[in-house]
C-alpha cells in the first residue's frame, strides 16, 4: 500500500504518518530527506529524531530516494519518507540554488517507477504548499508548481491520500 500524507507546516502530518507506520505492525525504515543547512533546520531534524522510536532504522538520503525504496522493495518493512518537499528542493536545485531540471526529472521518474514496482507499505509525507498566494519570485513559483505536479502524480499512484490540518486527518482517497 502506498499512502501520501499532505499538510501544511506544523499541521501534524509527520506525527500522523508516524502513527500509521507504527500501526502497520511492520519494522519501520524511516527515510529522511532533510539536510541541516543551518541551525534552525538542525533543530527541526533533532525534533523529528527525538520523537520517533529508537528501534526504527533511519536512512538519510537527500536525492536518490528511489534507490532507497528499491533497496527495501523485497523486504517486509513499512517505509516512511519524510519529507517529499525537502527531497524535491534537494533534487530540483543545487546547493547554490541553481535549477537542476534534468536531475529532478530523472529522480522523479525513478521515484514513480520504484513506487510502482514496490510491494511495500510506503508512507510519504509532503508539505502542501500551493494553498497560499502566488510567490513573488520565479524560483519559489517553480518550486510550488513542481510540488503540485509531483503531488498529483503521486496521488494517482497512491492507494490512500490524506490531508492533515490542525492535527486532523482528512481522507481524500482510499482505494
Amino acid at each position: 500500500m502506498i499512502e501520501l500524507v499532505l499538510g501544511g507546516a506544523r499541521s501534524g502530518k509527520s506525527r500522523y504518518a508516524e502513527q500509521q507506520a507504527l500501526a502497520s505492525g511492520l519494522p519501520v525504515v524511516y527515510i529522511a530527506t532533510a539536510e541541516a543547512g543551518d541551525d534552525e533546520m538542525h533543530r527541526r531534524i533533532q525534533h523529528h529524531q527525538q520523537r520517533r522510536p529508537q528501534h526504527w532504522l533511519t536512512v538519510e538520503e537527500p536525492i536518490a530516494l528511489a534507490d532507497v525504496i528499491s533497496e527495501y522493495a523485497g523486504k517486509q518493512h513499512c517505509l516512511l519518507v519524510d519529507c517529499l518537499t525537502l527531497w524535491l528542493c534537494n533534487a530540483l536545485f543545487d546547493k547554490q540554488g541553481r535549477l537542476q531540471e534534468q536531475r529532478y526529472r530523472q529522480q522523479a521518474d525513478a521515484l514513480c517507477t520504484a513506487l510502482t514496482a514496490s510491494r511495500q507499505h510506503i508512507i510519504m509525507v509532503s508539505n502542501e504548499v500551493g494553498l497560499g498566494v502566488v510567490a513573488a519570485d520565479a524560483m519559489t513559483r517553480r518550486f510550488v508548481d513542481e510540488a503540485g505536479f509531483l503531488h498529483q502524480r503521486l496521488a494517482q499512484l497512491s492507494d490512500k491520500v490524506v490531508l492533515v490540518t490542525a492535527g486532523l486527518p482528512q481522507i481524500l482517497k482510499n482505494a
